[in-house]
């Protein structure tokens, strides 16, 4: 409980001084466990979480707010401390919506007594006290209350900007030019960077005028946010029927996620690898072919040369099991590249037998590359844009969430939803996997979203393709800053089957692999091109055994004593 750790956490500071009072001990445990009988009755779930490492080492800068710090977990940084100005100024303009009814004073008194409520709302322990704690909420609740108001101010007509006073309408989008809108839309949206709505509730009530409708005014200033902040284009009919029920979500991460991730009614299971595709597809990765099929083929036209007892077929055998050349086979390695001639097969040949003998990494090596790196998780194993189209595939955009994402064999259509890129976009993208990862129990839809896309996406062309199709919209710099985005964003701590993606994914890669061009393509690069260092090996011997056979039949006169042995050979 929140209590039990902030009390074992001041014993255990206590306990480090010289002047250690085991009765004051006694008392702060006892009281401690008195007040945790008051947080059974307190059924708020963790929501806020830091997010995984494994994602933070990918692109940090995503994930920890990098102008206003909002909570306790980035309240304390000397980098986003000057910024506290800005917030300190929001409450002060709050203070003066409060009509007399209330100080600020007692709104932080009435945050004091949610003590245990917000604490619940996190999942690392708070180092703070109670007022401490009840102060930040209130000034950073008031900070955001008017930004989520800028934002409901901005999308609304001319005259009713105009009619909102100094203090909420044209200041705000006077303090939103000079500190940067569109860095403070990124800090709100971060995982670690958010509060708990309820308190926002609470203290909306207090300075709105009209207490009866607050929740109704404040369903459509957090409808506007939605709006504002989501990459896909939402239903006005999904929007109602979320922001009807926005109390039921712990803070606007949460709310954003829920509005573009549908609820998928089936049981996750967790998988060590993302490509499980059923169909053959072409790996984005080199193909590395299986060379035991050449093998098998050189044994095999060995045996038939061994079992021809021709003439000339008896003198090759002659000369292969002659003194220098069995020499040549048993002499050492490396006395053998050592030679002139033989230094020059060394390279082949030692890649080939590399290729046959698997390189093992060691424990040691195997926890060092561990502790630092995040998790390697194969990118989804399907065909990018350009090959999809090449091999006939067309691309429709959907107006609807997620679940719409499907493949129709019958017209070879792909139907994704309609994605816009912007400068936050990444950020809340990144913020949405980190929260599917930390808070989700159920499939992983939006990471397997994600990993599709990724999958999908691998240079400018196929970012282009996608957006003369209307499937996305790109308000970044360049084509290849979008397909850059989605770079490292999958990198979970964990995946899920999701039926309708994972069914999406089979059908596409069925299709792709049934053409016969790729199919082609793919024996190519499975038994030519990954066998090139043994057609390189038998090429450099037989280059070398001609030689060879020049150089000896330049001394020995080949034709003659050939001639004989046909002659020979034809009169047995």
């Amino acid at each position: 409980m929140a209590s039990t750790i902030k009390a074992l956490s001041t014993i255990s500071s206590t306990k480090k001084t010289p002047l250690f009072n085991e009765q004051e001990w006694v008392i702060e445990v006892q009281r401690s466990i008195k007040e945790d009988i008051a947080d059974e009755d307190v059924k708020t779930r963790v929501s806020i979480f830091c997010v995984p490492q494994a994602l933070v080492l990918c692109k940090p800068e995503a994930y920890v707010p990098q102008l206003f710090a909002l909570g306790p977990y980035h309240h304390w940084r000397p980098q986003l401390y000057d910024m506290e100005r800005y917030k300190i100024a929001a409450a002060r303009r709050i203070q003066g919506r409060l009509n007399g009814v209330v100080e600020f004073d007692g709104v932080v008194k009435k945050f004091v007594k949610e003590e245990y409520k917000i604490r619940c709302h996190y999942h690392k322990h708070l180092d703070v006290n109670g007022e401490t704690l009840a102060w930040m909420m209130a000034i950073d609740g008031s900070f955001l209350l008017e930004f989520l108001q800028s934002i409901y101010f901005k999308n609304q007509d001319k005259a009713q900007r105009e009619a909102q006073p100094m203090t909420v309408s044209k200041r705000i989008e006077h303090e939103r030019a000079k500190v940067g809108f569109n860095m403070i839309i990124r800090d709100i949206t971060m995982l670690e960077n958010q509060i708990p709505l309820f308190l926002l509730r609470k203290l909306f009530k207090l300075v709105y005028s009209k207490k009866d409708i607050a929740d109704e005014e404040l369903s459509n200033i957090l409808t506007e946010f939605v709006r504002e902040v989501s990459p896909f284009k939402i239903s006005d009919d999904s929007l109602i029927l979320m922001m009807d029920n926005f109390t039921r979500h712990a803070h606007l991460l949460e709310l954003l996620y829920w509005t573009v991730v549908p609820k998928v009614k089936e049981h996750a299971s967790e998988i060590n690898q993302v490509n499980e595709q059923n169909g053959a597809v072409e790996s984005k990765e080199e193909i590395k072919g299986d060379p035991t099929i050449l093998q098998k083929a050189m044994n095999w036209l060995w045996k038939l040369i061994s079992s021809i007892n021709g003439a000339p077929i008896r003198y090759i055998k002659r000369l292969i099991f002659s003194r220098p050349i069995m020499f040549i086979v048993k002499c050492p390695w490396k006395i053998i590249t050592a030679l002139p001639m033989f230094s020059l097969i060394k390279l082949p040949v030692e890649n080939f037998f590399s290729q046959l003998i698997p390189k093992r990494k060691s424990n040691d090596d195997k926890k060092s590359d561990g502790e630092e790196q995040p998790p390697l998780v194969e990118e989804i194993d399907i065909p990018s844009v350009t090959e999809l189209v090449r091999a006939g595939v067309k691309f429709v955009p959907t107006s609807k969430d997620l679940t719409t994402i499907r493949f129709d064999a019958k017209t070879v259509t792909l139907h994704l939803p309609i994605i816009s890129l912007d400068n936050n976009t990444e950020v809340v993208l990144r913020n949405l996997v980190a929260y599917e990862a930390s808070v989700v129990t159920g499939p992983m839809v939006f990471t397997r979203y994600a990993e599709l896309m990724y999958g999908v996406i691998d240079t400018e062309e196929d970012v282009k393709t996608l957006r003369e199709n209307g499937v996305l919209v790109n308000r970044m710099k360049s084509h290849g800053e979008a397909a850059e985005l989605w770079n490292g964003m999958s990198k979970s701590v964990r995946l899920s089957k999701v039926a309708f993606l994972d069914k999406t994914i089979g059908d596409v890669n069925r299709y792709y692999g049934s053409r016969w061009g790729v199919k082609c393509r793919m024996l190519m690069k499975k038994y030519v091109y990954a066998s090139w260092p043994i057609l390189t090996f038998l090429a450099v011997g037989l280059l070398i055994f001609l030689s060879c056979v020049q150089a000896f039949c330049s001394v020995y006169s080949c034709s003659s004593h050939l001639t004989q042995l046909i002659n020979s050979g034809d009169g047995s």
